[in-house]
């Protein structure tokens, strides 16, 4: 007996010739399996539907899909049935519709499934819950799509507090390396203090603190290479711990290169300051270019109000005090503690801070400019000019304390 529901014939998967309107609308008064054809029609209007702004007709279309036996045509009628929801402001009912779909096996549907579900959860503030919906969508993502998935990985990495796992994602979203160069400095820096620490008998100590009249006689590798040896393995990890917590916010807010820069010129400036006012016996570690970093958050959070996370939001506040805090415990235990670095290294932190803004995240002025939040527009003459005037003061500072340059 035909049936004109699946145009004129009793077998529908066999139909031929197109599926009219009139047909679809009663196959979705209907309840029961679907031919191939007909869902495939139905899944197709329903998104003709959605795209003239009928979300109530395209969800009867989706609904009459769901439970169809092939499950990329049911994972498509539940991705549907969760726009068509979305589209309606019920947006609890669209999460479930998408939940719905990633629930089946892989199909077609389920990678756009879990970035709509993705950004559900953020909306609903809801960010452990999106960034286990994200991971789901990296995994499944075609490869154009993957670096801006990173991308969002990152920055709700960044707004949770794990800078280390935003740092990652940024750089794979950037098509880079997952290592951060702070962690690749707390590694290097670890592993060389650690054996000049364990087998002083290697004289690694001796080749690379800062050792003044080594300095005068032209060994400038020393200004820099102090940061790699420690006293200590309690001044070590004094240093890497605090090198872990305020590295990954100078990355993410100016980038990995200007990291990089700032983390070798506030060493300098801080060996330099060394040299020029400390007159005891040699230095090691890295404290100055600690100090460094620190100054350039103290001066580029005020001078250019940038958009923080959480985590660097709580961190920043009390950047200030400690900084007062370990500069006066320097001057009370005399020449233990190598002050003139610790301030030559804030004091370049805060000029490079100051002048260089951060150009990875939005501020307060290229929100207002960008409401969009684009991160800030940097003037490459400005950048030029702070770094190139630290340089300069570092080679004067070198010349006056009689270093052979």
């Amino acid at each position: 007996m035909d049936d004109p529901r699946f145009g004129g014939r009793t077998d529908p998967d066999r139909a031929s010739g197109p599926v009219t309107k009139d047909q679809l609308d009663a196959v979705a008064a209907t309840q029961g399996p679907l031919p191939a054809a007909v869902a495939a029609r139905l899944l197709e209007r329903g998104r003709e539907r959605l795209d003239l702004g009928e979300a109530l007709l395209a969800a009867t279309d989706f609904r009459r899909v769901i439970g169809h036996a092939d499950p990329s045509v049911n994972g498509m009628a539940w991705l549907g049935l969760g726009d068509a929801l979305y589209r309606l402001d019920a947006e609890a009912d669209a999460a479930d519709a998408w939940a719905s779909a990633t629930r089946l096996r892989d199909n077609t549907a389920t990678y756009d499934a879990w970035r709509r579900l993705a950004g559900v959860r953020v909306r609903a503030g809801d960010l452990p819950g999106a960034v286990d919906a994200y991971r789901e969508a990296e995994r499944r993502a075609p490869p154009e799509d993957r670096a801006e998935i990173a991308a969002r990985l990152g920055w709700l990495a960044k707004e949770t507090g794990n800078a280390g796992a935003a740092s990652r994602y940024f750089a794979r979203a950037r098509g880079g390396t997952t290592a951060g160069v702070t962690q690749l400095v707390v590694v290097v820096t670890a592993i060389l203090s650690l054996i000049a620490l364990a087998q002083q008998e290697t004289g690694l100590f001796e080749l690379l603190w800062m050792e003044r009249s080594a300095v005068r006689a032209g060994e400038l590798y020393r200004l820099l290479s102090v940061t790699l040896v420690h006293g200590s393995f309690i001044h070590l990890a004094f240093n890497m711990y605090a090198l872990w917590i305020i590295g990954p916010i100078v990355e993410l807010a100016w980038g990995r290169r200007l990291f990089a820069t700032f983390y070798v010129l506030t060493a300098l400036a801080a060996s330099t300051a060394s040299f020029l006012f400390s007159g005891g016996g040699p230095s090691v570690g890295a404290s100055g270019a600690v100090f460094g970093l620190v100054g350039v958050v103290l001066a580029g959070t005020r001078a250019h109000h940038p958009v923080l996370d959480r985590r660097a939001r709580a961190i920043v506040p009390q950047l200030g005090f400690l900084v007062l805090v370990n500069l006066a415990f320097g001057f009370l235990v005399g020449g233990v503690i190598d002050n003139a670095a610790h301030i030559g290294g804030l004091v370049a932190g805060l000029w490079l801070g100051f002048l260089v803004p951060p150009g990875k995240v939005p501020t307060l002025r290229s929100v207002w400019q960008h409401p969009r939040g684009a991160p800030a527009e940097r003037s490459p003459m400005l950048v030029a000019a702070g770094l190139i005037g630290l340089l300069g003061l570092i080679t004067f500072g070198l010349a006056i304390g009689g270093a052979t340059l």
